[in-house]
């Protein structure tokens, strides 16, 4: 059975004390509220990692929300995968679109930081997703497909196994504009159909496939009630901790 998740991506907000704050809050609440087998993940700046995992209990997972495409060495800022795994962090958000948008990440990038991620024994949550041209060009399912074989079918059915997959359509993170729910499931549910292909329908079966675009409390539900998604990947609603709880309860 495929797990539940509603993760935070906080980007760049939130200085260090903001951040523990925020996250003592969120544990606050998911430590007092019945939230029927969801996992619980806030990915936080890479200065907040090692404090936030303090501060949350066993029920919520911390994420870097990037890491390098090296093992160490003379790279001027990079954070390793090795070091995200010191600070007690469990995933590490690989591929968003505002990477590959402003920091030039290609596939091949991301499958060196996917390979180093699973070897420190981190989770990768890996997006994918189309712009608006290529949606309104009825490229969309083309585009999501080759971010997925070039950036993951190098993995075994074990390694796979391991990933957990955020839809976020370009076009609707942070414009208020939300993919509406057949177009979400329609996307999912191709997700799925193109790893049933290459790994079979159990470890399809067992992914868990994230929508992320202006997921709020007010969409999360219907959002969610569709069949093949499993959660979301939520950017502006998780710095705000009733809100992010408003769609962790959506289930």
């Amino acid at each position: 059975m495929r797990r539940k998740i509603v993760a935070g991506n906080w980007k760049m907000n939130n200085t260090l004390e903001e951040g523990i704050e925020l996250a003592g809050q969120i544990n606050d609440l998911v430590e007092n509220t019945e939230i029927n087998d969801v996992d619980v993940v806030i990915g936080t700046p890479f200065i907040h990692l090692t404090e936030v995992n303090k501060v949350v209990g066993e029920k919520i997972g911390v994420a870097a929300q990037n890491c390098a495409d090296e093992k160490s060495g003379a790279y001027t800022g990079e954070i390793s995968a090795s070091m995200i795994k010191s600070t007690g962090s469990k995933y590490v958000i690989l591929g968003h679109s505002e990477r590959r948008t402003y920091y030039g990440e290609t596939n091949e990038i991301l499958v060196k930081k996917v390979n180093l991620t699973l070897e420190n024994g981190l989770a990768p949550i890996f997006c994918i997703g189309e712009v608006l041209e290529e949606r309104e060009a009825e490229k969309h399912f083309e585009v999501v497909k080759s971010q997925i074989a070039e950036g993951l079918f190098h993995l075994s059915a074990e390694e796979f196994g391991k990933v957990v997959l955020a839809y976020e359509p370009v076009w609707a993170i942070g414009t208020g504009v939300t993919a509406s729910s057949d177009q979400a499931q329609e996307m999912h549910a191709f997700i799925r159909k193109t790893l049933v292909e290459q790994y079979g329908e159990e470890v399809a079966n067992n992914t868990s496939i994230l929508y992320g675009g202006s997921c709020k409390p007010s969409n999360a539900k219907e959002l969610f009630e569709n069949e093949d998604v499993d959660g979301g990947l939520i950017g502006g609603a998780s710095l705000k901790a009733e809100d992010f709880m408003g769609i962790i309860t959506a289930f």
